[in-house]
Protein backbone atom coordinates (compact mmCIF):
# COMPACT_ATOMS: atom_id res chain seq x y z
CA UNK A 1 0.00 0.00 0.00
CA UNK A 2 2.63 2.57 0.43
CA UNK A 3 4.34 1.95 -3.02
CA UNK A 4 0.28 3.20 -4.35
CA UNK A 5 0.83 6.76 -5.75
CA UNK A 6 -1.06 9.35 -7.25
CA UNK A 7 -1.37 12.31 -8.81
CA UNK A 8 -3.44 15.46 -8.57
CA UNK A 9 -4.81 17.23 -11.88
CA UNK A 10 -5.79 20.72 -11.17
CA UNK A 11 -7.86 22.44 -13.64
CA UNK A 12 -6.57 26.18 -13.98
CA UNK A 13 -6.43 27.65 -17.00
CA UNK A 14 -10.30 29.21 -17.32
CA UNK A 15 -10.33 32.60 -17.00
CA UNK A 16 -13.39 33.45 -14.59
CA UNK A 17 -15.68 35.03 -16.67
CA UNK A 18 -18.57 35.52 -14.03
CA UNK A 19 -15.37 36.16 -11.35
CA UNK A 20 -14.27 38.70 -12.96
CA UNK A 21 -10.45 38.10 -13.09
CA UNK A 22 -8.11 34.96 -12.61
CA UNK A 23 -9.64 33.80 -9.65
CA UNK A 24 -7.17 31.01 -9.17
CA UNK A 25 -4.45 33.55 -8.53
CA UNK A 26 -6.58 35.32 -5.69
CA UNK A 27 -5.16 35.54 -2.00
CA UNK A 28 -8.08 33.92 0.45
CA UNK A 29 -5.35 32.62 3.16
CA UNK A 30 -3.92 34.62 6.41
CA UNK A 31 -0.73 34.98 4.43
CA UNK A 32 -1.75 35.32 0.63
CA UNK A 33 -2.52 31.75 0.05
CA UNK A 34 -4.74 30.54 -2.91
CA UNK A 35 -7.73 28.21 -3.35
CA UNK A 36 -5.33 26.09 -4.59
CA UNK A 37 -2.74 26.11 -1.77
CA UNK A 38 -5.22 24.38 0.01
CA UNK A 39 -6.50 21.92 -2.08
CA UNK A 40 -2.64 20.38 -2.20
CA UNK A 41 -2.03 20.68 1.45
CA UNK A 42 -5.20 18.29 1.65
CA UNK A 43 -4.21 15.77 -1.00
CA UNK A 44 -1.02 15.27 -0.13
CA UNK A 45 -2.09 14.80 3.32
CA UNK A 46 -4.43 12.13 1.86
CA UNK A 47 -1.84 10.16 0.25
CA UNK A 48 -1.44 12.22 -3.02
CA UNK A 49 2.12 12.14 -4.30
CA UNK A 50 2.13 14.88 -7.38
CA UNK A 51 0.52 17.55 -9.04
CA UNK A 52 0.28 18.41 -12.48
CA UNK A 53 -1.50 21.89 -13.29
CA UNK A 54 -3.30 22.33 -16.30
CA UNK A 55 -2.86 25.95 -17.01
CA UNK A 56 -2.63 28.24 -19.68
CA UNK A 57 0.76 29.60 -21.29
CA UNK A 58 -0.53 33.25 -20.97
CA UNK A 59 -0.71 32.95 -17.03
CA UNK A 60 2.21 30.77 -16.35
CA UNK A 61 4.85 33.14 -15.17
CA UNK A 62 1.93 35.00 -12.69
CA UNK A 63 1.29 31.09 -11.67
CA UNK A 64 4.45 30.08 -11.34
CA UNK A 65 5.54 33.21 -8.96
CA UNK A 66 2.06 33.21 -6.89
CA UNK A 67 1.35 29.77 -6.18
CA UNK A 68 3.74 27.12 -8.15
CA UNK A 69 6.65 28.65 -6.11
CA UNK A 70 5.11 27.70 -2.86
CA UNK A 71 4.08 24.27 -3.82
CA UNK A 72 6.95 22.99 -5.78
CA UNK A 73 8.91 22.80 -2.08
CA UNK A 74 6.20 20.94 -0.69
CA UNK A 75 5.14 18.22 -3.62
CA UNK A 76 6.43 16.88 -6.96
CA UNK A 77 5.45 19.32 -9.23
CA UNK A 78 4.66 19.33 -13.08
CA UNK A 79 2.58 22.09 -15.83
CA UNK A 80 0.56 21.25 -18.34
CA UNK A 81 -0.81 23.87 -21.35
CA UNK A 82 -3.86 23.41 -22.63
CA UNK A 83 -4.15 25.86 -25.51
CA UNK A 84 -6.34 25.95 -28.40
CA UNK A 85 -4.12 24.71 -30.75
CA UNK A 86 -3.40 21.36 -28.91
CA UNK A 87 -5.74 19.19 -31.54
CA UNK A 88 -4.59 15.61 -32.68
CA UNK A 89 -3.44 15.95 -35.99
CA UNK A 90 -5.43 16.48 -39.07
CA UNK A 91 -7.64 18.98 -37.52
CA UNK A 92 -7.14 22.94 -37.33
CA UNK A 93 -8.73 25.81 -34.65
CA UNK A 94 -11.01 27.55 -37.17
CA UNK A 95 -10.65 31.06 -37.17
CA UNK A 96 -13.31 32.43 -34.95
CA UNK A 97 -12.59 30.00 -32.29
CA UNK A 98 -12.11 31.83 -29.00
CA UNK A 99 -13.27 29.76 -25.84
CA UNK A 100 -11.17 26.88 -24.29
CA UNK A 101 -12.28 23.54 -25.55
CA UNK A 102 -13.48 22.59 -22.46
CA UNK A 103 -12.83 20.24 -19.18
CA UNK A 104 -12.22 17.01 -21.00
CA UNK A 105 -9.69 18.61 -23.35
CA UNK A 106 -8.11 20.05 -20.25
CA UNK A 107 -7.12 16.57 -18.55
CA UNK A 108 -6.46 14.96 -22.35
CA UNK A 109 -3.01 17.63 -22.56
CA UNK A 110 -1.34 16.58 -19.14
CA UNK A 111 -1.97 12.89 -20.07
CA UNK A 112 2.08 13.26 -20.66
CA UNK A 113 2.93 13.83 -17.04
CA UNK A 114 -0.01 11.66 -15.56
CA UNK A 115 1.30 7.91 -15.33
CA UNK A 116 -0.63 6.76 -11.99
CA UNK A 117 -4.08 6.76 -10.92
CA UNK A 118 -5.06 10.59 -10.73
CA UNK A 119 -7.97 13.03 -9.40
CA UNK A 120 -9.02 16.09 -11.63
CA UNK A 121 -10.76 18.83 -9.25
CA UNK A 122 -11.28 22.50 -10.34
CA UNK A 123 -8.41 24.71 -9.45
CA UNK A 124 -10.97 27.25 -7.99
CA UNK A 125 -13.10 24.53 -5.73
CA UNK A 126 -12.02 24.21 -2.14
CA UNK A 127 -13.01 20.29 -1.62
CA UNK A 128 -12.20 19.94 2.13
CA UNK A 129 -10.36 16.79 3.64
CA UNK A 130 -12.44 14.46 3.46
CA UNK A 131 -13.08 14.49 -0.60
CA UNK A 132 -9.05 14.15 -0.69
CA UNK A 133 -9.39 11.11 1.94
CA UNK A 134 -12.21 9.42 0.13
CA UNK A 135 -10.76 10.05 -3.21
CA UNK A 136 -7.41 8.15 -2.30
CA UNK A 137 -9.25 5.35 -0.86
CA UNK A 138 -11.24 4.58 -3.78
CA UNK A 139 -8.77 4.55 -6.13
CA UNK A 140 -6.19 2.53 -4.07
CA UNK A 141 -8.68 0.20 -4.66
CA UNK A 142 -7.50 -0.54 -7.86
CA UNK A 143 -10.25 -2.29 -8.53
CA UNK A 144 -10.76 -0.72 -12.59
CA UNK A 145 -13.56 1.45 -11.35
CA UNK A 146 -13.56 5.14 -11.72
CA UNK A 147 -15.13 7.21 -9.13
CA UNK A 148 -16.51 10.87 -8.14
CA UNK A 149 -16.83 13.28 -4.76
CA UNK A 150 -20.08 14.64 -4.91
CA UNK A 151 -21.73 17.59 -2.36
CA UNK A 152 -24.89 18.02 -0.75
CA UNK A 153 -26.78 20.37 -2.96
CA UNK A 154 -27.35 22.55 0.20
CA UNK A 155 -23.91 22.71 1.09
CA UNK A 156 -22.61 24.60 -1.99
CA UNK A 157 -25.16 27.00 -2.78
CA UNK A 158 -24.12 30.85 -2.93
CA UNK A 159 -26.23 33.51 -1.12
CA UNK A 160 -24.78 36.12 -4.54
CA UNK A 161 -26.53 34.29 -7.43
CA UNK A 162 -27.52 31.14 -8.96
CA UNK A 163 -25.72 27.75 -9.55
CA UNK A 164 -25.30 25.23 -12.03
CA UNK A 165 -24.79 22.03 -10.50
CA UNK A 166 -24.81 18.41 -11.74
CA UNK A 167 -27.26 16.74 -10.13
CA UNK A 168 -26.46 12.75 -9.65
CA UNK A 169 -28.58 9.09 -9.75
CA UNK A 170 -26.53 6.24 -8.49
CA UNK A 171 -27.87 2.39 -8.85
CA UNK A 172 -27.85 0.51 -5.36
CA UNK A 173 -24.08 -0.30 -5.48
CA UNK A 174 -24.22 3.54 -5.43
CA UNK A 175 -22.45 3.55 -9.07
CA UNK A 176 -23.43 6.54 -11.17
CA UNK A 177 -25.96 6.29 -13.43
CA UNK A 178 -27.19 9.72 -14.63
CA UNK A 179 -25.79 13.22 -14.06
CA UNK A 180 -28.39 16.00 -15.35
CA UNK A 181 -27.02 19.01 -15.64
CA UNK A 182 -29.30 22.13 -14.01
CA UNK A 183 -28.47 25.84 -14.27
CA UNK A 184 -29.86 28.56 -12.49
CA UNK A 185 -30.26 27.14 -8.95
CA UNK A 186 -31.16 29.44 -5.97
CA UNK A 187 -32.34 27.96 -2.63
CA UNK A 188 -32.29 24.71 -3.77
CA UNK A 189 -35.56 25.34 -6.76
CA UNK A 190 -34.56 26.27 -10.35
CA UNK A 191 -37.22 26.92 -13.79
CA UNK A 192 -37.67 24.82 -15.74
CA UNK A 193 -38.25 25.34 -19.86
CA UNK A 194 -42.14 24.99 -19.01
CA UNK A 195 -41.52 28.16 -16.61
CA UNK A 196 -42.63 25.37 -13.53
CA UNK A 197 -40.60 25.90 -10.21
CA UNK A 198 -38.97 22.49 -9.49
CA UNK A 199 -37.86 22.50 -6.12
CA UNK A 200 -34.89 20.04 -5.09
CA UNK A 201 -33.95 18.01 -1.73
CA UNK A 202 -31.13 20.07 0.43
CA UNK A 203 -29.66 16.46 0.61
CA UNK A 204 -30.00 15.81 -3.17
CA UNK A 205 -25.92 14.63 -3.97
CA UNK A 206 -24.60 16.71 -7.23
CA UNK A 207 -21.21 16.78 -8.59
CA UNK A 208 -18.70 19.44 -8.31
CA UNK A 209 -16.22 17.93 -11.07
CA UNK A 210 -14.27 16.25 -8.67
CA UNK A 211 -13.51 12.93 -10.51
CA UNK A 212 -10.74 9.74 -10.16
CA UNK A 213 -9.72 7.68 -12.53
CA UNK A 214 -6.87 5.39 -13.92
CA UNK A 215 -4.41 6.00 -17.00
CA UNK A 216 -7.00 4.31 -19.51
CA UNK A 217 -9.31 7.27 -19.25
CA UNK A 218 -6.85 8.93 -21.51
CA UNK A 219 -7.66 6.93 -24.26
CA UNK A 220 -11.26 7.20 -24.07
CA UNK A 221 -10.76 11.09 -23.51
CA UNK A 222 -8.92 10.64 -27.22
CA UNK A 223 -11.40 9.06 -29.30
CA UNK A 224 -14.00 11.51 -27.82
CA UNK A 225 -12.36 14.36 -28.30
CA UNK A 226 -11.52 12.93 -31.88
CA UNK A 227 -15.47 12.37 -32.05
CA UNK A 228 -16.35 15.70 -30.97
CA UNK A 229 -13.95 17.88 -33.07
CA UNK A 230 -15.33 15.58 -36.48
CA UNK A 231 -19.15 17.13 -34.94
CA UNK A 232 -18.46 20.20 -33.33
CA UNK A 233 -14.87 22.13 -34.43
CA UNK A 234 -17.04 24.58 -36.35
CA UNK A 235 -19.54 25.41 -33.19
CA UNK A 236 -18.18 28.05 -31.79
CA UNK A 237 -19.19 28.02 -28.67
CA UNK A 238 -18.85 23.99 -28.18
CA UNK A 239 -16.63 23.05 -25.18
CA UNK A 240 -15.91 18.88 -24.47
CA UNK A 241 -16.80 18.33 -20.86
CA UNK A 242 -15.36 15.32 -18.58
CA UNK A 243 -18.64 14.60 -17.22
CA UNK A 244 -19.70 13.72 -20.92
CA UNK A 245 -16.92 11.45 -21.37
CA UNK A 246 -17.68 9.50 -18.38
CA UNK A 247 -21.76 9.27 -18.89
CA UNK A 248 -20.34 8.35 -22.42
CA UNK A 249 -18.76 5.16 -20.78
CA UNK A 250 -21.50 4.63 -17.92
CA UNK A 251 -24.65 4.23 -20.64
CA UNK A 252 -22.10 1.95 -22.76
CA UNK A 253 -21.38 -0.07 -20.10
CA UNK A 254 -17.90 0.49 -20.22
CA UNK A 255 -16.88 1.69 -17.07
CA UNK A 256 -18.64 1.87 -13.65
CA UNK A 257 -18.48 4.87 -11.79
CA UNK A 258 -18.32 4.64 -7.88
CA UNK A 259 -19.63 7.98 -6.01
CA UNK A 260 -18.43 9.15 -2.95
CA UNK A 261 -20.01 11.52 -0.96
CA UNK A 262 -18.30 14.10 1.34
CA UNK A 263 -20.96 15.45 3.69
CA UNK A 264 -18.14 19.01 4.02
CA UNK A 265 -19.46 22.27 3.18
CA UNK A 266 -17.88 23.48 -0.61
CA UNK A 267 -16.50 27.02 -1.18
CA UNK A 268 -16.20 28.12 -4.10
CA UNK A 269 -16.02 31.63 -5.98
CA UNK A 270 -18.10 31.73 -8.61
CA UNK A 271 -18.85 35.42 -8.41
CA UNK A 272 -16.25 37.78 -6.96
CA UNK A 273 -18.45 38.80 -3.88
CA UNK A 274 -18.21 35.04 -2.55
CA UNK A 275 -14.49 36.31 -1.67
CA UNK A 276 -15.24 37.50 1.62
CA UNK A 277 -17.19 34.40 2.32
CA UNK A 278 -14.58 31.79 1.84
CA UNK A 279 -11.65 33.98 3.33
CA UNK A 280 -13.81 34.13 6.53
CA UNK A 281 -13.90 30.24 6.25
CA UNK A 282 -10.77 29.94 5.69
CA UNK A 283 -9.50 31.85 8.55
CA UNK A 284 -11.86 29.82 10.90
CA UNK A 285 -10.68 26.23 9.68
CA UNK A 286 -6.85 27.61 9.74
CA UNK A 287 -7.71 29.02 13.67
CA UNK A 288 -8.99 25.38 14.55
CA UNK A 289 -5.73 23.87 13.17
CA UNK A 290 -6.99 22.14 10.08
CA UNK A 291 -4.40 23.94 7.95
CA UNK A 292 -1.34 24.35 10.38
CA UNK A 293 2.18 24.51 8.29
CA UNK A 294 0.31 25.04 5.22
Amino acid sequence: MSDFNTTLVVMAAGMGSRFGGLKQLEPIGPNGEVLLDYSVYDAKKAGFNKVVFVIKKAIEKDFREMVGKRIENKIDVDYAFQELDKLPSGFVVPAEREKPWGTGHAVLCCKEFVTQPFAAINADDFYGPSAYKQINSCLAKQNGKYCMVGFRLKNTLTDNGTVSRGVCETDALNNLTNITEITNIKDCAYENEKGEIITLSPETVVSMNMWGFNTDFFGYLEDGFNKFLNEKISVPKSEFFLPFQVDELIKKGEKQVEVLVAEDKWYGMTYKEDTPIVKAAIAQMTKDGLYDGI
